[in-house]
């Protein structure tokens, strides 16, 4: 991915890995929008990174994407990455559901609907400019889920479908389709920020853009390989009863 002399819109950028995400690309020159539905977090980000940009965004509202993708449009013609990092996740009991099922259709809508409607939006406009990228954060639950969230991994494993086939579309055009795929990491997500066992943010982010400085695809850090690559080594039902005992015992 081209690292510098970039417009780029993160989603969900005002704490945890989109604001690291943010800050990064931020202090090597480019110009970054940090979108979200928290104000108030979205000021705190910019107000610690001078020249940083926000916009308020609510991913779950279908022709508030539309408004905010024309407004970008309008005051960012350069805009030229889009990160689709904003993302819900809520632990489930599957035998005692809500009638509603609110809780599983507003982690669908947040992470699934969310990015596949904001890359559609921005998508005409991305491909006229002359290097483009969009990059969908997913998961290692996407390969291997955490049971106790369901819905959450079952959206991580659509989008990791989604990003495969997007990418396959615009083969051999100027905008560029990664995935970047965090393991269990310091975040206010799941209250996941003191957990001893997570992977420290700044070490994620830091090993990540190490990543993306080469030629790839796919943006794995060391401590999420046993995941992304437990079906292809052939420890999938280690790593799935290894996982899941571990993190019932939180």
């Amino acid at each position: 991915m081209k690292l510098t002399g970039n417009t780029i819109l993160i989603t969900g950028g005002g704490s945890g890995i989109g604001r690291g995400l943010a800050e990064r690309f931020h202090k090597l020159g480019n110009q970054v929008i940090i979108a979200g539905r928290r104000k108030h977090a979205l000021d705190a980000t910019t107000s610690a990174n001078p020249g940083m940009k926000s916009i308020t965004l609510n991913m779950d509202d279908q022709a508030d994407i539309r408004a905010v993708v024309r407004e970008l449009e309008r005051d960012h013609p350069a805009l030229n990455v889009l990160i689709n990092n904003a993302g819900v996740m809520r632990a489930e009991n599957l035998l005692d559901q809500q009638d509603d099922l609110a809780d599983a259709e507003a982690i669908v809508t947040t992470n699934l609907l969310g990015p596949i409607r904001l890359t559609a939006a921005l998508l005409p406009h991305l491909r006229k400019q002359a290097y483009s990228a969009v990059m969908n954060v997913s998961s290692g639950l996407a390969f291997v889920p955490l049971a106790m969230t369901p819905t959450y991994c079952a959206t991580k494993a659509a989008l990791h479908s989604y990003t495969q086939s997007l990418r396959y579309q615009l083969k051999g055009g100027t905008t560029e389709v990664l995935e970047l795929i965090p393991p269990y990491v310091q975040t206010d997500l799941m209250d996941g920020a003191a957990d001893p066992r997570a992977m420290p943010l700044a070490e994620f982010i830091a090993e990540a853009m190490e990543i993306l400085m080469g030629e790839v695809t796919e943006i794995c850090v060391k401590n999420v390989g046993r995941l992304r690559f437990a079906a292809q080594g052939g420890h999938y039902e280690e790593v799935f009863q290894g996982l899941n005992d571990a993190m019932s015992k939180r």
